[in-house]
């Protein structure tokens, strides 16, 4: 069937809101943590090579960046459609390119023409290196999109804090441009110690940081829901994290082909005033905002502090049922609970095999957010928790 009539048919069938299949993406640098519900026999079933599966990727367009063994559409999410003669999966990309602002609002796609964010869960055993996003400026020049970031720690993924549940953030105040880049200079050989020159801060479950580009930070190793830009542009500042060597190539990805080796270019790339920042914690640190409290559920805001996305999350009473508006299109995921929401069945999975369909991930046009979303919580003593994702802009978000 032609793309643009299976999204209708889908967007049709869904009354506004489109199944979305579960779209896991592996980290070569990285150790799975093992909270993100995937079968424990499938955490390495892309290979050795490509490393372990920490992450599945929410509502995405974007595609990863994995180097040359990236698989075709690693990243990109797929929406679910299915009839008599059986289920078809599509791309997301696909479906908002033909839907257009039927899906995602005028407001959106006369600005970006596309589907600006996405959102992620992260699952590492350990910490991360001390790492940097690019701002707009920096990356365009590799043709990417600036990423910033925010962090969420959903109590329902967190059994386990990992090896390390503490995340640098900046550089501490006092600290040189000499020191840092003394740092990047010793990258090569064994530790490079950038971390000395950083504060690291406890991660509890039911917060989060925000983290904007140019800023460098160590994610600690709890289980994160993490909404973003639609990127995937890093660089790697730290050589040695977890007793492991961080691949040089790292260092230099996001870099302009012409400008490795050069490690000013390096340094362009702190927003330095950012990073040393004294009030770092009271900046970046976010708590959950009360948004609304209604007959039967509760939203709070837990991302809120970024002008390019920002998240809820709503919980709705054990058998109550609510119906919910919001002014832009988003996507969701189901963190607790089932029941039924607009047309479809809804449950949070306990265990996923790789490439298997569950019913805990959608996307929400913008017709349907602002008509509003009938949700049925069917259980007499579980809440339904889900997560929900919005691109920049959002009207709602008010402080």
């Amino acid at each position: 069937m032609e793309k643009t009539s299976l999204a209708e048919k889908a967007l049709e069938q869904g009354q506004g809101i489109l199944r979305l299949a579960p779209n896991w993406v592996p980290r070569s640098f990285c150790v799975p943590g093992r909270r993100i519900k995937l079968h424990p026999d499938d955490y390495y079933v892309l290979g050795g090579e490509r490393g372990g599966i920490d992450e599945r990727w929410l509502s995405s367009t974007t595609p990863a960046k994995n180097g040359p063994l990236t698989g075709e559409n690693e990243g990109l999410s797929m929406v679910v459609v299915s009839d008599s003669s059986g289920t078809q999966q599509f791309l997301l990309k696909d479906a908002i390119s033909a839907l257009k602002d039927k899906l995602i609002g005028k407001r959106l796609w006369d600005t970006y023409g596309a589907w600006p964010m996405y959102s992620k869960f992260f699952d590492n055993m350990g910490p991360l290196p001390h790492h940097i996003h690019h701002n707009d400026e920096k990356a365009a020049l590799i043709g990417q999109a600036g990423k910033p970031e925010a962090y969420y720690f959903p109590p329902q993924l967190n059994n386990h804090g990992g090896d390390f549940p503490y995340t640098f953030m900046g550089i501490a105040p006092g600290t040189t441009r000499e020191q840092i880049k003394e740092c990047l200079l010793n990258f090569t050989k064994g530790d490079n110690k950038i971390t000395n020159y950083s504060q690291a801060y406890r991660l509890e479950p039911g917060t989060g940081w925000d983290v904007p580009p140019g800023l460098l930070h160590a994610p600690g190793s709890l289980c994160t829901y993490e909404p973003q830009k639609a990127s995937d542009v890093f660089a790697m500042y730290q050589s040695l994290v977890n007793e492991a060597i961080v691949p040089e190539v790292l260092l230099w990805n996001g870099t302009p082909k012409e400008s490795i080796g050069d490690y000013d270019a390096l340094m362009d790339v702190i927003d330095w005033e950012l990073n040393v920042d004294p009030n770092q914690f009271q900046n970046r640190f976010m708590p959950p905002v009360t948004a609304a409290n209604g007959d039967g559920y509760t939203e709070n805001w837990v991302c809120y502090k970024s002008d390019a996305f920002s998240a809820k999350e709503l919980t709705v009473a054990p058998g109550a049922t609510v119906v919910i508006k919001d002014s832009a299109a988003y996507g969701i995921i189901l963190m607790q609970g089932h029941g039924k929401m607009g047309v479809w069945d809804i449950d949070t999975p306990a265990l996923i095999r790789y490439g298997q369909l569950t019913n805990d991930e959608f996307f929400i046009s913008e017709a349907a957010a602002v008509a509003g979303v009938k949700i049925v919580n069917h259980s007499a003593t579980d809440p339904i928790v889900m997560l929900k994702h919005f691109g920049p802009g959002n009207p709602d978000l008010v402080l």
